[in-house]
């Protein structure tokens, strides 16, 4: 049986539902600066929904948080806030309207490298992942970087 690239890993479903209950349970602030939740807007049904994100940078000057669309450029939160332009952040104890912006590939790069420096014991069980989400095998080559920032989008967002 081959793996589905567009289905997440099981252990990565089981360990990201943690931080979406703390969130849920009015706990994500324990998380500090390493998830946000992402309040948006369906760009056609106009429901509010909410998405828990794992952020690979948080610039504590701007209150500018970087993440990755681990589900690539179509991904339904990150459409949507294309689609309205707005979106609220949760993140540690303080939550915003905020702007948002694509983070050019080369940025994404630099801000993803300087991640697995930070994580380095935690590098096997990202590029595991990360190997999952991108259907090919991330080795963490600088080559390997540029095409997975190319696959999967980085998004920062900042108060407004």
């Amino acid at each position: 049986m081959t793996a589905n690239p567009t289905r997440p890993p099981r252990a990565l479903v089981v360990l990201s539902g943690l931080p979406t209950h703390l969130y849920r349970h009015g706990w994500g602030w324990v998380l500090g600066h390493r998830f946000l939740q992402l309040t948006h807007t369906g760009r056609r049904s106009g429901r509010t929904y909410t998405t828990v994100l794992e952020v690979i940078r948080f610039d504590s000057a701007s209150g500018e948080a970087t993440v990755m669309s681990g589900f690539g450029p179509g991904s339904d939160w990150l459409r949507n806030i294309q689609a309205n332009g707005r979106a609220e952040v949760s993140i540690g104890r303080s939550s915003f309207l905020s702007t948002y912006r694509v983070v050019p590939i080369e940025e994404a790069m630099a801000v993803f490298a300087d991640y697995e420096r930070r994580n380095r014991f935690a590098a096997p069980v990202v590029r595991l992942v990360l190997s999952r989400l991108l259907g090919w095998r991330y080795d963490g080559s600088e080559s390997a970087r540029r095409r997975a920032a190319e696959q999967l989008p980085s998004v920062a967002f900042r108060p407004s």
